[in-house]
């Protein structure tokens, strides 16, 4: 199934998403962050791209996709091979990557929303910081969240007054699922989380099993997976995550018919979001989403190497076999130069104190999660 492109002006406009401090956060850094900015640096004959993801995940297919396109468009056409260095929820990889690799250029670390948001959330295990990694090329998706009809759930608009207990189910509630979980907390939803699905594709049986009843899924597989499940009345949609446009979140071009919760909390309530809960539901929604896959060079990598991965990665985004090829595997989202990116990055990790507490407290007090900070 073809996937309606996103339009690239309403990604790029994440830099006004997040109106939480921004000066708080120091920005990604724009060429070689300050290391050797030797004009004459060669890009290395072969490149690795880091996956701190187990072999054909997403993060895995969509680096194992992005490779070819690499070998063809980076200057001197370099031999580009995946590694894969799994565990600790993406952050075992990412810590090898800033811990053990040099400023050559020669190992590029590849990342998902699920890698951003322990950083984000100051866990103690993290030895990455994303402020001071050189952006290559992100990409974006969006999402879905949805019910079963055995909640008695029809539309989004039965949320009003809806006191039952929604059972959810997760891989992590520190990965991407955390968006979820903020949006049904901006929502006032109550929920019963378990966590530990290998994926989001596990937790969608789950629901047609009946063992859960609230799941949320990319927009890919949203519209392969969860649209036949609507159409037989197996599925009842509930909102998108939107796309944002400005200071607003507006309807995914991929989902038009889709509300944004933004319009669901107004149906119910009367009025937009607004405070805490929804401030850290747009903070992370941000770096989840918006930019959720990325090719990251350490800080210190020579300008002029830099230079040449990003000039690639616009290049990739502008060849018609890569645009007509990436519908499936980028779900119709724009690849963005680190270059063209970098401010807008900047504004997606600058996470408040307020709100990186409010998020943890929810975690320990409502799913159980104590997550230890630095």
């Amino acid at each position: 199934m073809k996937i309606k492109s996103v339009k690239r002006a309403a990604f790029m406009a994440v830099g006004v998403v997040t109106a939480l401090a921004l000066a708080a956060c120091s920005t990604p850094q724009q060429g070689g962050g300050g290391g050797d900015t030797n004009a004459d640096a060669k890009v290395p004959s072969s490149i690795k791209l880091i996956v701190p993801f187990a072999a054909g995940g997403g993060t895995d297919v969509w680096a194992r996709f992005i490779t070819p396109y690499l070998q063809e468009q980076v200057e001197g056409t370099p031999k580009v091979v995946v590694e894969n260095v799994e565990g600790g929820e993406s952050i075992t990889g990412a810590n090898a990557f800033v811990r053990d690799t040099g400023t050559a250029g020669d190992q590029l670390l590849v990342t998902s929303g699920s890698t951003y948001l322990p950083a984000l959330l100051n866990r103690k295990e993290v030895e990455y910081d994303f402020t001071t990694l050189i952006p290559i090329m992100v990409n974006g998706t969006g999402g879905a969240v949805y019910v079963s009809p055995d909640t008695g759930i029809t539309k989004a608009a039965d949320l009003a007054g809806y006191d039952k207990t929604l059972v959810y189910g997760g891989i992590s509630a520190t990965g991407n699922d955390l968006v979820a979980l903020l949006a049904m907390d901006v929502l006032s939803i109550d929920i019963d989380a378990t966590f530990g699905f290998e994926g989001r594709g596990p937790a969608r049986l789950a629901l047609e099993r009946g063992e859960i009843n609230l799941d949320y899924q990319t927009t890919s597989a949203y519209l392969t997976q969860v649209e036949p499940m609507v159409a037989d009345k197996k599925a009842v949609p509930l909102f998108s995550f939107g796309v944002p446009e400005g200071d607003k979140i507006v309807r995914d071009p991929a989902l038009p018919d889709l509300p944004t919760l933004e319009e669901v909390y107004e149906t119910v309530n009367g009025a937009a979001p607004e405070g805490d809960a929804y401030d850290a539901y747009r903070a992370f929604l941000s770096a989840a989403y918006f930019y959720q896959k990325g090719i990251w060079a350490h800080e210190g990598t020579p300008d002029s190497i830099v230079k040449a991965y990003r000039d690639a990665s616009e290049k990739i985004a502008n060849d018609k076999d890569f645009v007509s090829k990436s519908e499936e595997f980028l779900g119709g989202y724009p690849l963005i130069s680190g270059e063209e990116a970098a401010t807008a990055l900047a504004d997606a990790f600058a996470i408040t104190d307020d709100v990186r507490k409010y998020t943890l407290d929810l975690l320990a007090d409502k799913y159980d999660v104590t997550i230890e900070a630095k």
